[in-house]
């Protein structure tokens, strides 16, 4: 079979009118805006700077509220144990004061039952105060990791290449 000069000529039927038919289909344009670094502006980089440290300032809040709402937690616990022992100090008295009169009133069995109770409310009122004092020193209200964040972040802000 012949091919006629005019045949080799025309393009392919499935390449578009104007196409040479050795060149490649063109491929769709990358998606997004392409930005070109040598056309960024000084106000541009100066609004991305500004966004940026509002970011960094947000997280930094975010931490420090998240640090002072555990720390609250500590102390509350501690705080309650306190209370317990001001209530077991409350029993001591009334007890110690129903064991007096007990005493008085009838020197035998009854005056000794009331002074073991007391005794006991006073070991309990004890061991709350003390655990509840100790954890109440541990208590931190000073939010630690946010200002060593904010250390490095004011060593990076001076010297943002190392």
């Amino acid at each position: 079979m012949a091919i006629s000069s005019q045949e080799r000529l025309s393009p392919p039927a499935a390449m578009p009118p104007g196409m040479p038919p050795s060149a490649p289909p063109s491929s769709p344009p990358a998606p997004g805006p392409v930005r070109d670094q040598s056309a960024t502006s000084i106000g541009d980089l100066i609004g991305e700077i500004g966004s940026d440290l509002s970011q960094l300032v947000r997280d930094e809040i975010e931490l420090a509220k998240a640090e002072i709402k555990q720390e609250s937690k500590k102390a509350g616990k501690a705080a309650g144990m306190l209370a317990g022992a001001g209530y077991a100090g409350h029993l001591v008295l009334l007890l110690g004061s129903l064991t007096v009169i007990a005493a008085l009133a009838n020197v035998m069995n009854v005056a000794w039952a009331a002074l073991i109770v007391t005794a006991t409310w006073a070991i309990a009122g004890g061991i709350l105060y003390l655990t509840g004092r100790k954890r109440l020193e541990s208590v931190n209200l000073k939010p630690e990791q946010t200002v060593e964040t904010l250390k490095e972040d004011a060593r990076w802000a001076r010297h943002p290449r190392n």
